[in-house]
């Protein structure tokens, strides 16, 4: 009794029990989360730590190095990175996969607390982490923007409500605003008047700390009242603080409003944001690393209702950028080309076997396989993405082979005048061994996939695991639910009538004869030239060989990429000037490049924004028009480098938003490669001559550093003993510098809502020129005025406006992107061989770092991926068949998959990357089916010689018969597997761009090996089994054992009617 026997006779059970998993599967389908892609984020948090006037180099030395000794500390950091401006250090730290990013935000911490008393005792405030990768792109953007309400408002209300309560929200790792400041009260000192009456900033400073105490004070009570005691000890608004008395001077008071101008205003008055061109304030969602984009993006948007009436009603939120429209769009994409797959699966096996009630069969098999892998996936806890659904599309060609095997061996049991219970139960005992061993053998190509590490790892296995889940479940329904309903539905074979009623019958009449007719021509020319082959076996055999050498070759011509770049719609740019650019001239560019931008015909929204920490650098994202007739990002760049190639003094430097970014280093190219040295003069001596060089090769576009070593710099050179002799201590002129010059916080402002700061610095007159240093006076303990000149001298130096740190020492990163119709390996090639001519010392170490690196791991790693496959099939054939040789037949069918897959790639000009490779591994499942199907028949042809009444067969008979008998359902698996990839392959749409290599792969391996293993597969047949006896021979006769009988063949299963 077969697997199948006891399905066949309880049919009302069987038809519930595949009702209850179709149930089961519709229920799951609608309770799947939907994502774009699978989680393949890794872990990544952002520390940040300011210091505000700080030098780059003062940052990195006494702010990052500190940190970053102590977070370098954490198990399972992957990659440290640090980059330290004016005031201002950020630390990205990336962990392994393996890492839960909130255990690994625990350790941050700790390990934060523990540098803590190594760090400057002038920072405002303690370093903060985010769990966000701020190389990543917003999510979101929402731009604020009112006719009445000012910049710093508009701030105070997207920083104290919008950004707390987005930031709450789950999936939303931060909430970041740019393009203003809080309201603050700004102090703008005169020095001159200052020292004309006496006063250091120093007094200044501590009188206005003093001024503003809002401490506790106690409380009074009796038996029956208590009174809270308070003061008037908080000065709130610049009309508090300009009558402060700094001192009495011949009993006249000097107030801070008699040597400085007093004004409400906002703590940094060099920001500027845009969108649309209008002025704004930007608020920036990113997401958390892991979480699901559309879920977060889809909470956001339903609390902007409750977010707009919780701020003025002057102040209009717009969302200018969203990445999730395109998402969406492509995963409905591969909804569509799923139902597309089912649809012409269900007609190729209509068009095969001309019979409504036998396409029934299959067309339930298909469906209640798909629903059955629905409820593994809910169970899994795995999304409905781009790749899962990806997976199912093509298994459609797959759970179908299962059902059309078992199938047609039911009908040619049929067809030989047996019953339709005795055909089913006889075909589905003969058949079931074999769609056991194809399914078990297809599953076990993803078993190395299972084991890999790393981003391709995690990328494959959800693919892995859906695709194998429908084949297990496909495996089932088709040993269960199909002979089922083969026994009920299908009737005994009858010769159609030679008249019908209906013009739509006779041409069905007509259509059936026509292509009976060419079914038989077709069999007839396909036995005509096996039966030549397997004569000449020689030829096919120098065929197969020339197949395996092309294999080789045409792997290592093809252009080999990462993942498909996918066109979101979305593009981020990156402004840099000249390093000596002011703010303000960067605000006149900002303002240029935004009204260039905004002009062209595919943008629909761009925004802008500068200043903060950032002086000769600006941001932009665009969002593109979609719709009929959309341009491609790629287009649009192009047009517009062209449009800003002669802007003076700046570049803009635009890259298109991706899904997947590897690494926390954000740069303004799709590509980094980076330079590291123990010494940071070998770094700065290299990482020029690199540049130029890499900007010189002609696959390479956009050629960026983050270098920046040549800002313009005031240098004082201080006379020590002068110092000294005048009274004066290096500390007193190193706080009345920063007081004059740093935008200092020296005083907090507490409101209900948030805090507010009180900023001293020099009046802007005194910051425009370094020359108004010289009428710049100090006073000593005495009271004297002493001018600077007395004690130092003036000189302009270079100083770099950055400092960059990757794991603690110093770095580099040349971004680069590709050049039109150039491939990343092509690039990748191109920049190793041009840094090996220029003899880089060792001391100099570089290497492609974000998803360039990952890019190498990945291509480093693929034969040995396909490899581990081979094997993995070969050892479950093995185990299977019982022996060493069949397994090598079956496996000879994989180099003519191959060929084909990379021939058509290479056709439609596609790279092959991560999911092409994807399609050559399905290939390696799928191709051997053909060969299983001969082989099983063949061996239970050759096995049957010795029964009685049976004559011989030899290898070549038995393997010619087989092809004949299966040459149908062979045609029909292959033409459903290349229906079910061709929606893929053919696809247009948003996402078309991941999809596309996977169905090209599968449709043009499946062509090519079609053909050509219809012919090696019997001819490797006949030679292995001929060369299987040589050896035993060979054996027999070194032993020469006494009544030695000789080894029979493989026993299996079933026979061939």
């Amino acid at each position: 009794m077969s697997l199948s026997t006891p399905f066949i006779h309880r049919p009302i059970g069987t038809m519930l029990l595949t009702l209850g998993l179709a149930l089961a599967g519709a229920v799951s389908f609608f309770l799947l989360p939907v994502a774009p892609l699978p989680q393949v984020d890794y872990p990544t948090i952002s520390v940040s730590a300011s210091l505000p006037g700080a030098s780059p180099d003062t940052m990195a030395a006494t702010v990052a190095t500190p940190l970053e000794r102590s977070l370098g500390a954490i198990a399972g950091v992957t990659e440290i990175t640090s980059r330290s401006i004016l005031g201002s250090t950020s630390i990205t730290l990336q962990f392994d996969l393996d890492r839960n990013v909130d255990s690994a935000a625990r350790d941050v911490q700790a390990a934060i607390n523990a540098a803590r008393t190594l760090l400057p005792t002038g920072m405002p405030s303690n370093p903060t982490y985010r769990k966000v990768n701020p190389a990543d792109s917003p999510i979101m953007i929402l731009a604020l923007t009112s006719d009445l309400l000012t910049r710093g408002q508009m701030y105070d209300a997207a920083s104290t409500v919008l950004a707390q309560k987005l930031s709450q929200v789950e999936g939303v790792g931060q909430a970041t605003v740019s393009g203003g400041a809080l309201p603050a009260v700004r102090v703008e000192l005169d020095p001159v008047r200052l020292a004309s009456n006496g006063i250091s900033l120093e007094q200044v400073r501590s009188a206005i700390v003093s001024t503003n105490a809002n401490r506790p004070l106690g409380a009074v009570e009796r038996e029956d009242h208590y009174w809270q005691v308070a003061t008037n000890d908080q000065a709130r608004v610049a009309a508090d603080y300009a009558p402060l008395v700094l001192r009495w001077k011949n009993g006249q008071a000097v107030r801070l409003q008699d040597v400085a101008d007093v004004v409400d205003s906002v703590q940094d008055v060099r920001n500027f944001g845009v969108a649309n061109g209008k002025p704004a304030v930007l608020l920036q969602v990113y997401k958390q690393p892991g979480a699901n984009i559309l879920e977060a993006v889809e909470r956001v948007r339903s609390l902007l209702p409750a977010l707009q009436a919780s701020i003025p009603a002057a102040i209009d939120i717009e969302v200018v950028s969203d990445r999730t429209p395109t998402l969406r769009a492509s995963v409905k994409e591969v909804e569509r080309a799923l139902l597309i797959a089912v649809a012409l699966v269900v007609l190729v096996v209509f068009l095969f076997l001309r019979n409504g009630r036998a396409t029934l069969i299959p067309s339930v098999a298909v469906p209640v396989s798909l629903a059955g892998t629905f409820g593994v996936m809910y169970l899994a806890g795995y999304t409905l993405d781009n790749l899962s659904l990806m997976a199912l599309t093509v298994a459609t060609g797959f759970v179908v082979d299962d059902a059309i095997v078992v199938l047609e061996n039911i009908m040619r049991h049929m067809e030989r005048g047996k019953t339709a219970l005795r055909a089913s139960l006889d075909g589905a005992r003969e058949i079931g061994f074999t769609v056991v061993s194809m399914s078990i053998s297809l599953i076990a190509v993803f078993v190395p996939i299972l084991f890999m590490g790393g981003i391709v790892g995690r990328f494959f296995r959800e693919f892995a695991i859906v695709m194998s889940s429908a084949i297990l479940v496909s495996m089932v329904v088709s040993l269960t639910t199909t002979p089922m309903m083969c026994a009920a539905l299908l009737k005994p074979h009858s010769p159609a009538p030679a008249r019908r009623r209906g013009w739509a019958a006779a041409f069905s009449h007509r259509l059936g004869r026509w292509v009976d007719r060419i079914q038989v021509r077709g069999m007839r020319l396909y036995r005509r030239s096996l039966a030549w082959c397997l004569r000449h076996q020689p030829v096919a055999l120098l065929a197969l060989a020339c197949v395996v050498g092309l294999n080789v070759y045409l792997y290592t011509a093809i252009d080999k990429g990462f993942m498909p770049e996918q066109d979101t719609g979305r593009i981020s740019g990156f402004i840099r000037a000249d390093q000596a650019t002011s703010y303000q001239a960067m605000e006149q560019r900002l303002q240029r490049f935004l009204s260039i931008v905004q002009a062209d015909p595919a943008v629909e929204h761009v925004t802008g924004f500068t200043g903060g920490w950032q002086r000769n650098a600006a941001q932009m994202f665009m969002t593109l028009k979609r719709g009929p007739g959309q341009e491609s990002s790629e287009a649009v760049i192009t047009r517009l480098r062209e449009q800003l190639k002669n802007e003076p003094g700046a570049r803009l430097f635009m890259v298109p938003q991706r899904d997947i970014r590897i690494g926390g280093r954000q740069s303004g190219a799709s590509f980094d490669y980076t330079l590291q040295a123990d010494d940071i003069g070998d770094l700065r001596t290299w990482e020029p001559r690199i540049r130029q060089v890499l900007s010189q090769l002609p696959e390479l576009e956009d050629v960026n550093s983050d270098v920046q070593d040549f800002g313009l710099q005031t240098s004082l050179v201080i006379d020590r003993d002068a110092v000294t002799r005048l009274g004066l201590t290096m500390a007193q002129i190193d706080a009345t510098l920063n007081n004059a010059f740093g935008q200092r916080q020296v005083g907090v402002i507490y409101n209900p809502l948030n805090q507010y700061r009180v900023v001293m610095e020099a009046a802007p007159r005194y910051l425009q020129n370094p020359e108004t240093l010289r009428g710049f006076f100090f006073v000593n303990s005495q009271g004297q005025q002493i001018p600077l000149t007395a004690f130092a001298r003036i000189t302009t130096t270079n100083t770099p406006l950055s400092v960059n740190h990757d794991r603690g020492t110093p770095a580099s990163s040349i971004s680069f992107s590709l050049a039109p119709g150039v491939s990343l390996s092509q690039a990748t090639e191109a920049v190793n061989n041009a840094v090996a001519e220029l003899g880089v010392p060792v001391s100099v170490r570089g290497s492609f770092s974000g998803t360039a690196g990952a890019f190498q791991d990945a291509l480093a790693g693929q034969p040995l991926l396909i490899l581990a496959a081979i094997i993995t099939i070969y050892l479950v054939l093995g185990m299977l068949y019982e022996s060493l040789v069949h397994p090598i037949t079956i496996l000879s069918t994989l180099p003519s998959a191959g060929v084909g897959a990379l021939l058509a790639l290479m056709l439609f000009k596609t790279e092959f990357s991560l999911i092409a490779l994807i399609g050559v591994i399905l290939l390696i499942g799928i191709v051997k089916k053909n060969a299983i199907m001969m082989i099983d028949f063949a061996l239970t042809r050759q096995r049957q010689q010795g029964e009685p009444g049976r004559a011989p067969v030899t290898a070549a008979q038995a393997i010619y018969r087989a092809c004949n008998l299966r040459l149908r359902p062979i045609l029909m698996t292959t033409v459903a597997a290349i229906f079910g990839a061709l929606p893929l392959a053919l696809g247009r749409g948003d996402g078309a761009e991941l999809r596309q290599p996977l169905g090209i792969a599968i449709v043009g391996g499946l062509l090519v090996s079609q053909w050509l293993t219809l012919y090696t597969t019997p001819v490797v047949y006949v030679a292995l089994d001929r060369l299987r006896a040589r050896v035993l021979r060979a054996v027999q006769r070194r032993r020469k054992p006494a009544g030695a009988v000789p080894a029979g063949p493989v026993v299996l299963q079933g026979n061939d009617g």
